[in-house]
């Protein structure tokens, strides 16, 4: 094997890593949160066309999905989530009541590779810290380090999109940062108690058809819709958090091609 300088992987990281991070300022799409549902909203809105850009303030991608139920790595399934497993190659077995079971190891990492093989570009290890408003929506995220932030006092850095999508689970962390200053009042982001207790039938038909756009330029799928819009949790069930990414993917497609002048970033 041929000599390597260290220095030459050291510029090679670098320089690679400086392309991908320059190449994330402006997106069409911003994801915050890289589990389940921001994966597969993803993948689907790169499929369509869309230059995505994904943060994960995590090590490892991938959400809550890695433990299955109580560290038992197995998670269910109903059938309408199957063409979604399909379209990822995830294998899937068939059980009583209707259900199906899928490897948490292998539903994480096929969700991962086929979501970044598709040409959404993850960067992991950044976390929200703001979001950035022009013109009365939302329009970009301000972001930093994940080991950084809150703990030295270096400035963060901005990117912007046409659309921003929080999945960022249980947190719904975009949409605390408009919480918190009472910012777009007449949407349906108030007057909520957050997430309810668990009740998995009615959570996994909430969380996909509340999904959708909750104040301009700000859009919620996953875990994040009912955590937002004060819908009940459901367990290690997962259909309702691909079916919500691709429905997230579905109607973000059509709004930035309706009407493509109302929607450009800064």
């Amino acid at each position: 094997m041929s000599r390597i300088q260290e220095t030459e992987i050291t510029r090679t990281i670098m320089s690679s890593y400086h392309d991908k991070l320059l190449g994330s300022v402006l997106s069409d799409v911003l994801v915050v949160g890289a589990g389940p549902a921001g994966l597969v909203a993803g993948f689907y809105l790169t499929k369509l066309g869309f230059k995505v850009t994904m943060v994960e303030r995590c090590l490892a991608p991938g959400g809550g999905i890695w433990g299955g139920g109580m560290a038992m790595n197995e998670v269910a399934f109903q059938e309408e989530a199957l063409p979604v497993l399909v379209d990822f190659g995830i294998r899937h077995e068939r059980q009583p009541e209707g259900l199906y079971t899928v490897d948490s190891v292998e539903l994480a990492s096929a969700l991962i590779l086929k979501a970044i093989q598709a040409g959404v570009t993850l960067l992991n290890l950044v976390t929200l810290e703001d979001i950035g408003i022009h013109h009365n929506r939302v329009t970009g995220i301000v972001v930093n380090r994940t080991g950084i932030s809150g703990a030295l006092h270096v400035d963060p850095l901005t990117f912007s999109a046409k659309a921003i999508l929080d999945a960022t689970g249980h947190e719904a962390t975009v949409i605390e940062k408009v919480r918190r200053r009472g910012l777009f009042p007449d949407s349906p982001l108030y007057g909520h108690a957050g997430e309810g207790p668990m009740d998995a039938a009615t959570a996994e038909a909430f969380v996909v058809e509340r999904t959708g756009e909750v104040c301009p330029g700000l859009w919620v799928a996953g875990m994040s819709v009912n955590a937002a819009i004060g819908g009940p949790r459901m367990g290690p069930i997962f259909g309702g958090m691909l079916l919500s990414g691709k429905r997230a993917a579905e109607l973000i497609s059509a709004t930035l091609k309706q009407a493509p002048q109302q929607v450009s970033c800064t």
